[in-house]
């Protein structure tokens, strides 16, 4: 059973990240917009973790580059990632965001030098197809994209240059980066906010600060012990395929529960980044852990 532990928690957490829609979806129909609940939620989370990040301070103390760059590529990730989901259609913003054997494959290339594998430019051009297929095919050529689908693609961006940082700087415990990438999203949004981006609510309900914190300390933080604990005590590849969970999650929960639907051409665009995150997940290994000085 203990063998198993780490699988069984990587794939309830899976789960948990693949439904966050819900819960964001409901305290936004309470009455908090998207930047403000992102403001709140990831600042209740910073708080709860702020002593274990006094408490290893001198261990990432000499990494104050890395932090930085977690601090805005993370923070950004999971404000632009939040925001997409509160004003978009989940189905359209979860595969969007799962374009990132595209950006893996780049930010691999050209800020790792890592060598790139036809596996992987396969996967990365069938993520590419796949997202022009959701943004309507040729079609999409005659307009632009619309704000949220670039929020929620550079959302995926900035994931995965994100998760390049994290696994550069190995020095640096993985509670210090999870809480300067959650003090990054409630900066950031603090600023968004102070910008004059979102009207703040007049009045906010009992039941909306019952439900934010509830999502914040309980649903949120479980979901982020959870998948980086068990990402450290099992196989890379294995872990990877296990998180593409998260998509198949969301995808079926917003069709079964939102009634969202997809047409035939944003399907075809669906099974090819999902195929291209297997092929991304399958050749993942162990050892392509980079040693690094940031």
């Amino acid at each position: 059973m203990r063998s198993h532990l780490p699988v069984i928690i990587l794939f309830g957490a899976s789960i948990l990240w693949g439904l966050t829609w819900l819960p964001l979806k409901h305290i936004n129909a309470l009455g908090i917009d998207g930047v403000t609940l992102t403001f709140l939620v990831y600042g209740l989370l910073a708080l709860v973790l702020t002593p274990l990040l006094l408490v290893q301070f001198s261990t990432w103390r000499m990494h104050t580059k890395a932090m930085l760059l977690i601090l805005i590529l993370g923070g950004g990730a999971n404000l632009a990632f939040t925001y997409a989901l509160v004003n978009g259609e989940v189905i359209r913003v979860m595969v969007l965001f799962y374009l990132l054997p595209v950006w893996g494959v780049l930010g691999g290339k050209f800020f790792l030098k890592e060598e790139i594998d036809r596996w992987r430019w396969l996967g990365a051009s069938l993520a590419v197809f796949g997202a022009f297929f959701i943004l309507g095919g040729f079609e999409a050529l005659d307009a632009p994209p619309s704000w949220i689908d670039l929020i929620a693609l550079l959302s995926g961006f900035f994931f995965a240059m994100n998760n390049l940082v994290f696994r550069a700087a190995q020095a640096v415990p993985v509670g210090s980066k999870i809480t300067v990438m959650f003090y990054g999203c409630f900066a950031l949004a603090g600023l968004l906010l102070i910008g004059g981006v979102e009207q703040l609510p007049q009045v906010v309900s009992g039941d909306a600060w019952l439900a934010l914190a509830l999502y914040s300390l309980f649903w949120l933080l479980i979901a982020n012990i959870g998948s980086q604990w068990a990402v450290t005590h099992m196989e890379a590849g294995r872990s990877s395929i296990i998180i593409i969970m998260e998509l198949i999650t969301a995808v079926i929960s917003a069709m079964l529960i939102a009634h969202e639907t997809m047409i035939p051409i944003e399907m075809a665009g669906g099974v090819m980044i999902l195929t291209a995150a297997f092929i991304e997940a399958a050749r993942t290994k162990d050892d392509e852990i980079p040693e690094t000085t940031i």
